[in-house]
């Protein structure tokens, strides 16, 4: 079986030496390269066309995000895993965006960066599963957070009240002697408040939720 070959570019020696030692000591992956900072990774990554490049984001005198755009104009048939410490979503996606197929953060076991790419090299995006836990999580935190109605102000009530009567906005300025544009922007942050997207919603809201509003 021919041997996966893979470059290292990671500014912490002792990582790259780690990380070499596990992946020749697999029979299927052979370490070409390693590199400490960004632009040796691009060009070693020119010269040695490795099936995969193991790219740290936290990256001199560039960042592994730059380096990864660069890589995948010079060695397009190469797939790159970004390997960081952060486990923040927001940097694997920037990372997939940037040309990346895969993520793993430096919390991912042995097992998993193997997986990654195994998974990565045949094709297969590939997000360690820290990163997929912490977007399970915000989802569903967000799907059960209840609207925030305390949060209204007496006159963010007040003006609801005028919407359920049918009262349009220049109404209500009228009726409460302020601007228009007063009134449009208390609308929008009653909207933002209770995390509706329109004055229909709002108004389904306000018929879901009784007296309580009164």
């Amino acid at each position: 079986m021919t041997k996966l070959t893979i470059l290292i570019a990671d500014d912490h020696k002792l990582i790259r030496e780690t990380w070499s030692y596990i992946l020749n000591s697999d029979t299927r992956f052979e370490v070409v390269a390693e590199c400490g900072d960004a632009l040796s990774a691009v060009e070693m990554a020119k010269l040695k066309r490795p099936n995969i490049v193991l790219m740290d984001i936290n990256m001199m005198p560039f960042t592994g995000f730059e380096a990864t755009e660069k890589i995948r104009k010079l060695s397009p048939a190469s797939k790159i895993i970004g390997v960081s410490m952060h486990s923040q979503p927001a940097y694997a996606k920037k990372m997939l965006q940037v040309g990346a197929t895969g993520y793993v953060t430096k919390n991912s076991s042995r097992e998993e960066m193997f997986k990654a790419i195994i998974e990565v090299y045949k094709g297969n995006k590939y997000i360690c599963d820290e990163i997929k836990n912490i977007i399970s999580h915000q989802m569903l935190d967000e799907k059960n957070e209840e609207p925030n109605i305390h949060s209204l102000t007496e006159r963010e009530v007040q003006i609801i009240n005028f919407i359920k009567q049918g009262d349009s906005s220049k109404e209500i300025a009228d009726t409460l002697d302020i601007s228009l544009k007063t009134v449009e922007v208390h609308r929008h942050n009653i909207l933002k408040k209770l995390r509706l997207k329109n004055t229909a919603a709002l108004v389904n809201f306000i018929n879901n939720t009784g007296n309580y509003l009164n």
